[in-house]
């Protein structure tokens, strides 16, 4: 059965042409070469920065030291509370806050967070005094927000509006919900604290959240610890009790009305959203018996132990989220499964957010300096 021939390939002007099919001379000319060249892919909206990490910051990460826990600076009269403003705009400014008194204190009030609930599950008991009860009341308020308004039934994927109507009552009520713990005598720092608090659940234009909100919780955290309403025997519970709270209303508002993960590294990063229970959640697990950090494999395990354990519930919604195979989805993740103990892992990640998230200009960029946080 005879076959139409095809092009053939583009030969010499003297040889015959042959079909590119069955090697057969044809009469059909040669097709003549392209010369425009392929059509310019453009995506419809900028896509997640989804490339490999940089090899400078993977450098900087393993280089660094970690960061070690330091005692908050407590304020003393006279108060000058002020509106704080964002001034980080370039790399420089950035250097300026870390060398800054400012910038070590914050970094290590992470640290110490993290120190205090280490081998802890979050349903040990610990020390819950009338200010942190008083926030995990507030953060119980703010979820139920989100049941009394539910979502507009809309075509797009991301971004609900209805996160907006939710936004707004938080930001009209924060001053209220503040001085549910603060005394006469500081109210006047509302001006000062509520926009850290406000900064700390998204952005109501963009519908999104990233790391830059959760650090902007951490940094809420700090100011009150400035003012001594958290005390360091206070911490176990800020992180078992007001964290998993907040996590527990941020990942509620993240499903309810989709928000976007703001500036994800795609696959690249540990999660589209957080970090701080990674750096938590590891501390949690050191020197545990019979979890290491390959057990994040075993499904099992992540079912009955991520209500206790933070690290084991980040993952566990990365794979509810994600679909396909975990080491292609969150090939990150799966590299540090297979570090030896969480102790590293901890300290990694202690020094990743050091580099990845307080050293990155688009993140700091919107981090909030007043007179709890001097700008130095």
């Amino acid at each position: 059965m005879e076959h139409q021939h095809e092009h053939p390939e583009t030969l010499p002007a003297s040889s015959t042409p042959t079909c590119s099919k069955c090697g057969g001379p044809t009469s059909m000319a040669a097709p003549p070469p392209s010369s425009s060249p392929p059509p310019v892919y453009r995506p419809i909206r900028a896509p997640a920065i989804n490339l490999p990490p940089n090899n400078n910051s993977q450098q900087a990460i393993i280089l660094a030291p970690v960061p070690q826990a330091k005692p908050v600076p407590p304020i003393s009269p006279p108060f000058h509370f002020q509106p704080p403003s964002k001034i980080i705009q370039s790399p420089d400014d950035l250097r300026r806050f870390h060398d800054s008194d400012s910038g070590k204190h914050f970094l290590g009030f992470v640290v110490a967070l993290s120190e205090s609930i280490r081998s802890k599950k979050i349903s040990d008991p610990c020390h819950v005094s009338p200010v942190t009860a008083s926030i995990v009341s507030i953060l119980e308020t703010l979820i139920q927000w989100v049941d009394q308004i539910p979502p507009t039934q809309q075509a797009a994927r991301y971004g609900n509006v209805s996160y907006r109507v939710w936004n707004d009552r938080l930001v009209e009520n924060s001053p209220g919900l503040m001085l549910k713990f603060l005394p006469p005598h500081l109210e006047p720092s509302t001006v000062e604290i509520v926009p850290y608090f406000t900064e700390s659940f998204g952005n109501p234009s963009r519908i999104d959240y990233g790391t830059g909100h959760e650090t902007n919780f951490a940094a809420w955290l700090y100011c009150l610890a400035r003012m001594d309403f958290i005390k360091q025997e206070d911490y176990p519970a800020v992180v078992a009790r007001v964290f998993v709270k907040y996590l527990e209303l941020m990942r509620k508002l993240q499903l309810v009305y989709c928000l976007e993960p703001a500036g994800s590294h795609g696959v690249w990063g540990l999660d589209d959203y957080h970090f701080l229970p990674f750096i938590f959640g590891s501390s949690q697990l050191i020197d545990h018996k019979y979890m290491k950090p390959k057990s994040i494999h075993n499904d099992d395990i992540l079912e009955n132990f991520s209500k206790e354990y933070m690290y084991l519930s980040a993952v566990a919604f990365v794979k509810k989220v994600k679909k396909g195979p975990f080491s292609e989805h969150s090939p990150l993740l799966d590299d540090i499964s297979g570090v030896p103990n969480w102790n590293k892992v901890n300290g990694g990640m202690l020094k990743m957010y050091k580099v990845e998230v307080l050293e990155k200009v688009p993140i700091m960029q919107h981090f909030l300096f007043g007179w709890l946080i001097k700008w130095e």
